[in-house]
């Protein structure tokens, strides 16, 4: 449920390079001070329109730091301080509230687990950042034996009570604690959990599924989901920069183009959480990273990288470029032969893949949720990079660069952002940080 599109407001954290160096100034002397004070700050952002809140990892530890954090002397009681207010978050009944009112997210979860009933009746669960204990309460209702619902927020004091009034404390055990630290003395069959953050990554909640998986999960047992991609793609939004940057040019009549560079600094200087549709995207998308739960480590989410060669499918100008992600029950969302065979490569199916919650091929397990901008908006809505000057481009025209995705030393639940992008004889870098 969405009143509005937001960008992230925060300390500015990007740079906008043209060839040879040129291009906008990263920022003042006193936009670094305050970046530096508040660089460490995890709490719920919020705008004049809706509290745009979106903090997936109700449960979970860091992950552990990485060999570069460490060498930058970074300790574990940093990333325990920035947990605190970020478990705190998550008490909020509001972030809850929205996360369950979302109902494509709400219902494909249902669906997943009422059709993996099978896999899930007698036998044991983890529900890894429980929240309210709503999908603990869905794998009960399938004949679940045991469901273990972690969640290391306040929330769990609630879920505690949901449980309790819906009569199945018997069969549902509410665990508050991080999942690093937490205590089952068996091992599981089943774990579910919705650790998807904005472009599939942010918050790192992943790495705590992992860590239950390496410690409880049996051989042969499942994910839920099992599978998730993240896509990129260049798109164009002319009234997105109209509205926030032409608007300068003439203010009931006054010259105001002296307004515009700041205009565009702080409009696109982050991250921003918008609704497009596939109008907006100009070229078949990338696969970023393709992730399959039951394999991936945690050493492998620190960086996630990818090229791209694509050309433009239509005349337009090139705004910025959006990801999404989707997540598969059961299956993989992409049949390919191995994993680096998914990654960098074009999806040829986009905007003809189904509905945004729907079975898959021909297997009656297979559940997609999707977030892609062909598809009704959900919560996550997409992440877009706007740049800050828009390029001209015609059809087939060539869009190259690279993307990579890396937890930040500071706080591993941020994502640092670097993209190059070039299209004609125009050659850019811009760097950010989802914060």
């Amino acid at each position: 449920m969405r009143e509005g599109d937001d960008c992230y407001a925060g300390p500015r954290m990007e740079s906008l390079f043209g060839e040879g160096g040129g291009g906008m100034d990263s920022s003042s002397s006193i936009e670094r001070d305050r970046e530096r004070k508040s660089r460490d700050k995890l709490k719920p952002r919020s705008s004049s329109k809706k509290q745009r809140t979106r903090f997936v990892a109700h449960g979970l530890q860091p992950p552990m730091v990485s060999a570069a954090a460490a060498a930058e002397g970074v300790v574990a009681t940093s990333f325990k301080e920035h947990d605190a207010a970020y478990f705190h978050s998550y008490s909020h009944v509001g972030i809850h509230e929205e996360m369950i009112k979302d109902r494509i997210r709400t219902e494909a979860y249902r669906d997943a687990i009422f059709s993996h009933a099978d896999s899930i009746r007698d036998k044991v669960v983890v529900d890894v950042g429980c929240g309210t204990g709503i999908l603990s309460i869905f794998c009960a209702y399938v004949g679940a034996r045991k469901v273990y619902a972690v969640d290391a927020s306040d929330i769990a004091v609630q879920a505690k009570e949901v449980v309790k009034a819906n009569g199945l404390s018997d069969i549902i055990t509410v665990m508050h604690g991080r999942v690093e630290e937490v205590q089952i003395d068996e091992e599981v069959d089943v774990i579910v959990s919705e650790w998807m953050g904005y472009m599939l990554l942010y918050e790192s909640m992943l790495a705590s599924v992992i860590c239950a998986r390496d410690r409880w999960l049996k051989r042969g047992g499942i994910m839920l989901p099992s599978h998730a991609t993240l896509y990129m793609a260049p798109i164009t939004n002319p009234d997105r920069y109209s509205e926030s940057i032409d608007f300068w040019r003439s203010v009931y009549g006054i010259d105001m183009s002296a307004m515009l560079p700041l205009a565009k600094q702080c409009s696109f200087e982050e991250p921003c959480i918008e609704s497009i549709t596939a109008e907006n995207v100009l070229s078949w998308p990338i696969v970023v990273k393709h992730i399959d739960c039951s394999r991936v480590t945690i050493r492998e989410l620190e960086t996630v990288s990818a090229d791209f060669m694509i050309s433009s499918m239509m005349m337009a100008s090139l705004h910025g470029f959006a990801l999404w992600f989707d997540v598969a029950f059961g299956t993989p969302i992409i049949d390919a032969q191995s994993e680096s065979s998914m990654e960098s490569t074009i999806v040829k199916d986009f905007g003809c893949n189904g509905i945004n919650h729907r079975r898959h091929g021909n297997s009656s397990n297979q559940i997609i949720l999707s977030t892609a901008p062909e598809e009704p908006p959900t919560h996550w809505a997409q992440t877009i990079l706007y740049i800050y000057e828009p390029i001209e481009v015609t059809q087939d025209q060539i869009i190259s660069g690279s993307i990579s995705l890396s937890q930040s030393r500071e706080n591993p639940r941020f994502l640092n952002i670097h993209l190059e992008y070039a299209s004609g004889d125009r050659y850019f870098v811009k760097e950010s940080v989802m914060r």
